[in-house]
This record gives structure tokens, C-alpha cells and sequence, in this order.
């Protein structure tokens, strides 16, 4: 037995149940970022950043991003992934850029680029947020967005990163296959 969608007391025909959730439900959310790389002895090694506040403290493997944030209304998708970077690492992101592709995250789509740079990952520092802490305590705490970044090898990242990210790693590896590189 199917769900029924109605809308009032009418019943939308099979036929037409994705465009009704197209129309109905609001759109996943859009965010930007930047994956900075750099060659070491001809070794990739890419920055990811940990997300800050307690809920990911004890939270290793699986849970290091890009640094990326949401898209504020009529801001142009490239100028999101810079002043996100900039944000949540205090780094300025240089060119030339490399395009790599749209993932879906959870509920959000992302666009990314990927740029050669370099930098000591223990003088990242990023900006803060506020919430609540402990939950229904009353007591509003500050903490870093960003935790702490660092350089990982493609294995390393994979294990790492947020599995939705792993496309942009692998089109980042992709981009780059022609220089002679080592992998691992």
C-alpha cells in the first residue's frame, strides 16, 4: 500500500507526485567551499578542517570538511567558497582555481573549487558561533566553528572526510593525474 499525498481532500495522482514535491517542499540548501592542496615531494596532501563545538569534540573519522558554508541570498557561489575559506581558516585563497563538481550533502548541495596553497595548519583559526550549552541549561557558550585543520594524503582524507565529500577529492585527483605525482 502507497502513501496517499492529498492536497484538501483530493488525492494527487501518482503521475504527478514529484512535481507536487518539487513544488511544495523548499529546496535543498546550497553551500560553497574550497579544497587547498599542495605537492610535497611530489605527494598530493590536501586541508580539511574540523568542525568546532561539543557535539563533534570526541568525533575523529568521518566528520573533517572542506571548509564550506551556506549561500547567502543573490551571493555568487565562488565568492560564498572564498569568504567561507577565508572564515573558517583566517587564510586568503589564491588563484588560479580548479572547478571541481557539485556534491549533495545530506540536505544541502555544495559547490566546490580546489587551489594550490600551503600554510601551517595549527595557525588556522576560524570564527565563532553561540548555542546553547549544556542543552537546556540556559547557558549560551561560544566555541570556534573550526576546531583545528590539517594536511592529509588522499588515503588518510578518505578516511577522514565526510563520505559525500569524497567525489571532490576524487575529481581533484582526477584534475591532477597528469603531473607525476605520488598518491599515497
Amino acid at each position: 500500500m502507497g502513501l496517499t499525498i492529498l492536497v484538501g481532500n483530493v488525492p494527487v495522482p501518482r503521475s504527478l507526485r514529484n512535481r507536487f514535491y518539487l513544488i511544495f517542499h523548499p529546496m535543498a540548501k546550497q553551500s560553497a567551499g574550497l579544497l587547498m592542496y599542495r605537492l610535497r615531494s611530489q605527494t598530493l596532501e590536501v586541508l580539511l578542517v574540523h568542525p568546532g563545538g561539543p557535539f563533534w569534540r570526541k568525533r575523529d573519522l568521518g566528520v573533517w570538511t572542506i571548509p564550506k558554508g551556506l549561500v547567502e541570498a543573490g551571493e555568487d557561489l565562488f565568492h560564498t567558497a572564498c569568504r567561507e575559506f577565508t572564515e573558517e581558516t583566517s587564510l586568503i585563497p589564491q588563484a588560479p582555481f580548479l572547478e571541481l563538481p557539485e556534491i549533495k550533502q545530506s540536505s544541502k548541495r555544495v559547490k566546490a573549487w580546489a587551489f594550490e596553497g600551503d600554510c601551517d595548519p595549527t595557525q588556522v583559526f576560524s570564527n565563532k558561533f553561540t548555542m546553547e550549552w549544556p542543552p537546556k541549561s540556559g547557558q549560551i557558550q561560544e566555541f570556534p566553528e573550526v576546531d583545528r585543520a590539517a594536511w592529509f594524503l588522499p588515503a588518510a582524507a578518505k578516511r577522514h572526510m565526510l563520505k559525500a565529500q569524497l567525489p571532490l577529492l576524487e575529481s581533484l585527483r582526477s584534475q591532477l593525474r597528469a603531473l607525476p605525482l605520488q598518491w599515497e
